[in-house]
């Protein structure tokens, strides 16, 4: 029997060795990539981040954020900010596996989840943190019409970095670093 396409991620993200950052000098944080399917077709949420927040105001990103005392480990922080931002409970997540940690530029080492949910959902996105809700199809993604690449020096060496369009939002930075692992790691079995 074949296997499913959210099985195919499953088993590609199974078989992954992630590398887990374990730096004290930053600060912990989770994120959840959500797939669902959507017209015919596997989306990824997005979200466009208010001007009310601390951090990476207006920035386009996954639901998540730093880790509270109270979180168990980082898939509690990345259900619990899911929750908080999205208003998607935890229990309608399938947790489907992890990706590599990632570095921000604000010394934030992030986890990265990948999860699934029933669709349609009623998306109940938080004023405070939420400007605008992005569902955006992984063919967009991998299509290089949508693709900006632009090369800078870090620590002196050049850098190639990929930002992704999709409508008039440009997904950069971090966000765009996690699905560039995401769309390589997984994209082909979701189109």
């Amino acid at each position: 029997m074949a296997l499913s396409a959210l099985d195919t991620v499953a088993q590609a993200l199974e078989g992954r060795v992630n590398r887990i950052v374990s730096d004290p000098s930053l600060m912990p944080a989770a994120v959840m990539i959500l797939l669902y399917p959507k017209d015919g077709e596997y989306c990824v949420l997005l979200n466009e981040r208010s001007q009310e927040v601390e951090h990476h105001k207006g920035e386009i990103s996954f639901p998540g954020g730093a880790r509270d005392p109270e979180d168990v480990d980082l898939v509690d922080t990345a259900l619990r900010e899911t929750e908080e931002e999205m208003g998607i409970a935890r229990g309608d997540i399938k947790l489907l596996g992890r990706l590599d940690d990632i570095v921000t530029r604000t010394d934030f080492s992030v986890a990265v989840f990948v999860g699934t949910i029933p669709y349609p959902y009623a998306f109940n996105p938080s004023p405070i943190e939420i400007a605008d809700v992005l569902e955006v199809p992984v063919s967009a993604l991998l299509d290089p019409a949508n693709h900006r690449y632009e090369t800078r020096l870090a620590d002196g060496q050049p850098e190639t970095v990929v930002s992704y369009t999709h409508e008039e939002h440009l997904v950069f930075g971090a966000t765009a670093r996690i699905l560039d692992q995401f769309l390589e790691t997984v994209g082909e079995g979701l189109t």
